[in-house]
């Protein structure tokens, strides 16, 4: 449909048409509902048509708006150790800033999956961004005092621009966008130290990592906290996901419900307060993260039963022997 319009319009190539195309129509189909209006000029998405990797020069060939050029990388011996052997065909072109940067897609055959010996649940939360079933805690109290360190910077910039001059609007406006990416990497740092580690340890002892299903949490939680919204459940959970599919780790997402609400020794309603969990009914008393990634590890251990789920998989609580007779569980 829009096809021809683009062309004239921008004056693409046919192939960079095809790609903004497909990226704009992509994007509508996953955050059509999230009332996004307009799309940056950050990047450009490339294929085997109209990118190349010469590995003998490190350059890339990329075509672009007067046509193609060949483009010296500037990468070192990590860059160099993932691209050997390979022969990649498709990358991004982004602009961060005045700077240009490449990233290339390179692809590498996951090995065979391991037949878990147990289940290793991981809940995700706030006060600890994830303890596992095993008792591993990873606190997100430096998480927080860097988030609010970087929200009263940007506080105070922003009080400055509004009063100065048109000069110190725009150096304010930099500075926020420093900050930002500061923060991004951080918590970005911080999300591939846990996954790491918790995939380690699955690997170790020979388990499947069960992790919560938080799709679409920022819409249906009632929770009106903003670190509940700004934290990157969804990041940290894809990179658990493609470091154990790497390792050939099973992964396996449950539904939250109900988790952190039922007591994992005898799957009766209990109370929790804050990080404080108790139960009613058998006195079990405890961390209610570490009672939740237990709930989780039990969702999570059907993958062991004959016949069950492959690699990657979403199992359903009413799904698990013994669980769904519990009070929680009634009417699915």
């Amino acid at each position: 449909m829009v096809y021809r319009d683009v062309r004239n319009k921008f004056g693409l190539s046919a192939n960079l048409a095809i790609r903004a195309i497909n990226r704009v129509a992509s994007n509508r189909k996953t955050a059509g509902e999230n009332g996004i209006k307009e799309f940056k000029p950050t990047s450009v998405d490339y294929d085997q048509r109209i990118f190349q990797y010469r590995k003998i020069d490190e350059q890339v060939g990329l075509t672009l708006l007067n046509g193609r050029e060949r483009v010296p990388l500037d990468i070192g011996n990590y860059q160099r150790n993932l691209l050997r052997g390979q022969n990649p065909t498709s990358a991004t072109l982004v602009k961060k800033g005045s700077n240009y940067y490449i990233d290339i897609q390179v692809k590498s055959e996951a090995p065979d999956p391991i037949e878990p010996d147990g289940v290793i649940g991981v809940d995700l939360g706030i006060t600890d961004l994830a303890v596992t079933s095993e008792g591993d805690t990873y606190s997100g109290s430096e998480v927080k005092r860097v988030r609010n360190h970087y929200a009263q910077l940007r506080t105070d910039l922003q009080r400055k621009a509004s009063k100065g001059t048109r000069s110190s609007r725009r150096r304010c406006r930099a500075l926020l966008k420093r900050l930002s990416g500061k923060e991004h990497r951080f918590q970005k740092w911080v999300n591939h130290v846990i996954s790491k580690r918790i995939v380690q340890r699955a690997k170790e002892t020979k388990s499947a990592i069960a992790l919560e299903d938080l799709s679409g949490i920022r819409q249906t939680s009632n929770r009106r906290i903003k670190s509940l919204h700004t934290w990157a459940f969804y990041q940290l959970r894809e990179f658990v996901s493609y470091k154990a599919l790497a390792t050939g780790v099973p992964v396996i997402l449950v539904e939250p419900a109900y988790t952190s609400k039922t007591c994992h020794q005898c799957h009766h309603i209990g109370k929790r307060k804050g990080k404080e969990f108790s139960c009613p009914s058998c006195g079990w008393r405890g961390d209610a993260d570490f009672n939740g990634a237990k709930n989780i590890a039990d969702l999570g251990a059907v993958v062991n039963q004959p016949g069950g789920p492959g690699l990657f998989c979403l199992i359903k609580a009413e799904n698990v022997p013994g669980l769904q007779k519990a009070p929680l569980f009634r009417g699915g």
